[in-house]
Formats: structure tokens, C-alpha cells, sequence
């Protein structure tokens, strides 16, 4: 009820007061309400992820390089892999030269699959799951942000620039269309951006929007496949280190943890029991 001596309005304005409590500042607040909107423009989004990969790529590819201690770096790396025991791209490397059309179709998989589901599952989110589609996307912007500091700070080699310890580069081996590393389009890309591998980070998070959103098995099973096959392709191709994909995995980490911090909400909802992701809650 309300009482026939207080103007209605205040009712809403008290109750927004108390949910705002005294201490929460004016910006979150503002990022709050931004954030539960259902669903944002479509025209906007695709603005902001148009001149978000823009920007990206201008400053990925025109920070310093420093070739000699990228490649240093990288020789580094891959002994101190050796020493833990994990320095298997080499050996994964030759195998899959071996045979043309396994590594031709890992090429073309390094060049495009990384694009293609990541824009394919910020897609779904918007159309199926709005309510998640914008915590999801942060998480990815931040992701990518914090790899472009690490590009800044750590310049690293692949591996595939260490011919001297038997590396094949199988991407300009082969000739693959759609590249950043291949023919003309080398000259305008970043070649000592490795660590963390965004590859990598972008698979997980694809996995992680999949797996816990997904109603059907077999989808969530291809959620869970796909990193797999994206750790053994950016191996494979030489690429990458093992532990640029450690790193990789690590942004993504922090991303999801900067996410939260800024909006106080969780990207995803939690499974309704322990070990029941397929029945979700929602907020």
C-alpha cells in the first residue's frame, strides 16, 4: 500500500535508492542499467565490432617488433618447454607436413575458422541469448585488449621463425589463401604476436558461450571439440607455442574476471545443480 500522504513517485524513487544502496557510484549504476537491457542495436553492434577489429588490427599490427629479441624470446620459450617436458611442436609439426592434405586443411582452418565461429557465436548470443549477448561480448573486448598489452610488452616469435631447430612453415610452405602471415599481407600484419595466443583465447571463449548456453548434447560436444582442434592446428602449423595457448587461456581468464568486477554481473548463469549445466538459471 501506499500511503495517501506520500506522492507515488517516491515510491520508485526509494525503492531505486535502496537498491542502490549509499555507497555505489553513479557510473555503476549507469553500467548496470546499460547492461540488462535485452537486447542492444544490431546496427550499433555491428558498428562497435566493425571499428573494435579495426582497431585491433592497427594497433596489433603496428606496435614494435623488435625482431631479434622476439626471436630470442621465442628460443628461450621453447627451451624452457623442453625443460618442463611439453616442447612437442616440432615433432607435431613434422607429422602433420607429412601428409599435404591434412596440413592444407589445417592451414585453411588456422585462416578462417578463427573468424568464422567467433562472429558465428557472438551471432547466436544476440539472436537466442540477448540477456548474455553483452556481458559475453565485454569479456571478449577485454580478452582482446589485454593481448594486444601483451603484444606491446613481450613481442615472441612463433615458432615457425626458428627454421634453425627444424620448423617447417607450413602456411607459406603451401601458399594459404587468407593468411596474415602469407604473400603481400605479411607486410601489414604483426608476425611477433604469439603470446598470448588470441587463437586460442577466442576458441575457449566461443566453448564457454556454447557449452553452458547450448540445450542440445551434441552441440555442447562440439563446443568441447573445438579448442582441441584449434590447440592442435595453431601447434601443428607452428604458429604457436604450447604455452602461448597457457597465456591465451589465461587472458581469457581475466577478461571474465574484469568483466564482473566492472559490471558486478556474472557473463553466464550458473547450473541450477552441481554438474547440471543443461538446466540454467537466469537472473
Amino acid at each position: 500500500m501506499v500511503d495517501a500522504g506520500q506522492p507515488t513517485g517516491s515510491v520508485g524513487v526509494a525503492t531505486a535508492t535502496a537498491d542502490r544502496g549509499p555507497s555505489t557510484p553513479a557510473w555503476r549504476l549507469r553500467l548496470t542499467r546499460l547492461t540488462r537491457t535485452p537486447r542492444p542495436n544490431a546496427l550499433l553492434e555491428l558498428v562497435l565490432i566493425g571499428v573494435g577489429y579495426w582497431i585491433y588490427s592497427l594497433i596489433r599490427n603496428g606496435v614494435p617488433t623488435q625482431v631479434d629479441a622476439a626471436v630470442q624470446r621465442a628460443r628461450h620459450l621453447y627451451a624452457f618447454e623442453r625443460e618442463l617436458g611439453v616442447g612437442f611442436e616440432r615433432a607435431l609439426n613434422k607429422i602433420v607436413d607429412g601428409i599435404n592434405w591434412l596440413i592444407v586443411g589445417a592451414n585453411y582452418f588456422y585462416a578462417t575458422m578463427h573468424f568464422a565461429v567467433t562472429i558465428g557465436v557472438l551471432v547466436w548470443l544476440y539472436a537466442k541469448h540477448p540477456r548474455h549477448y553483452r556481458p559475453m561480448r565485454t569479456a571478449l573486448y577485454i580478452t582482446t585488449m589485454l593481448a594486444l598489452l601483451g603484444f606491446w610488452l613481450m613481442p615472441l616469435a612463433p615458432p615457425r621463425f626458428l627454421g634453425e631447430y627444424g620448423f617447417v612453415d607450413t602456411i607459406v610452405k603451401y601458399h594459404t589463401w587468407g593468411s596474415l602471415a602469407s604473400g603481400d599481407v605479411a607486410e601489414f600484419s604483426n608476425q611477433y604476436a604469439a603470446m598470448p595466443s588470441m587463437h586460442a583465447g577466442w576458441a575457449l571463449w566461443c566453448t564457454v558461450a556454447v557449452f553452458v548456453l547450448a540445450e542440445r548434447a551434441w552441440v555442447r560436444i562440439l563446443a568441447l571439440v573445438y579448442p582441441v582442434l584449434t590447440t592442435l592446428v595453431i601447434v601443428a602449423t607452428a604458429n604457436h607455442f604450447v604455452l602461448d595457448i597457457v597465456g591465451g587461456a589465461l587472458t581469457l581468464c581475466a577478461g571474465f574476471g574484469l568483466q564482473y568486477v566492472m559490471f558486478r554481473r556474472r557473463a553466464l548463469p550458473e547450473p541450477r545443480g552441481q554438474g547440471q549445466l543443461s538446466h540454467l538459471v537466469s537472473y
